[in-house]
This record gives structure tokens, C-alpha cells and sequence, in this order.
């Protein structure tokens, strides 16, 4: 059974930093592309940012560009965001996602696997 599970996230004063985790199970972490979607409240859930297995090939929302920065480790199964400079309008719920395709999709129909996600709060 495949499961992600994400961690790292809390509250941070503007121009802070935090780390996101997400640890994956139950299937073979280099077939697959991995991404991050956040939704705040009242929003539509949006993309962030997306890796290849081999994290050669990567997309980042415009939002996010030069701040945010995604990485993997597949010797331990897990993906990060690295998240610089944050704005309170960073505030939301981060969801990790697999695709078996390996697409690195903007689109959140297009992921096969989530994880319950972590809060992240940026305060002013």
C-alpha cells in the first residue's frame, strides 16, 4: 500500500524559513514524479512545485520561484521543499503527491497518490 506522509510544517514569522519532508512507501520512489500543492482556506488547492525521480527536471508555480526549492533523496524514499523568504500568503495546508507517469503535472488530476498534509503558517 503506497503512503505518503508529509511533516515539517508550522509557524514561522514572515521571511522565515521552513523545510517540508514527505516520506514514501510502498512503491519504487525512482518510477515516480513527486509534487507539492498547498491550498489555503477558501482557495482551490494549487501547484507549487514538481520533481522527475531523478531530479533532473523540476516546475515551480510563479508564485514560489526563487524561494521555494524542491529536492529528493531516493535512497531515503523522500521529497523536500525548502521554503525561503516566506509571505503570509504562503499560509495553507502542503499536500505531497506521486505520479506514476512521471509527468511533473501542474495539474492535480494528474497525481495518483496523496499524502494528509502539513499546515504551514506564515504570520506577520
Amino acid at each position: 500500500q503506497v503512503q505518503l506522509v508529509e511533516s515539517g510544517g508550522g509557524l514561522v514569522q514572515a521571511g522565515g524559513s521552513l523545510r517540508l519532508s514527505c516520506a514514501a512507501s510502498g512503491l519504487t520512489f525512482r518510477s515516480y514524479a513527486m509534487g507539492w500543492f498547498r491550498q489555503a482556506p477558501g482557495k482551490e488547492r494549487e501547484f507549487v512545485a514538481a520533481m522527475s525521480w531523478s531530479g533532473s527536471s523540476t516546475n515551480y508555480a510563479d508564485s514560489v520561484k526563487g524561494r521555494f526549492t524542491i529536492s529528493r533523496d531516493n535512497a531515503k524514499n523522500t521529497v523536500y521543499l525548502q521554503m525561503n523568504s516566506l509571505k503570509p500568503e504562503d499560509t495553507a495546508a502542503y499536500y505531497c503527491a506521486a505520479d506514476l507517469l512521471g509527468r511533473r503535472s501542474v495539474s492535480e488530476s494528474q497525481y495518483d497518490y496523496w499524502g494528509q498534509g502539513t499546515q504551514v503558517t506564515v504570520s506577520s
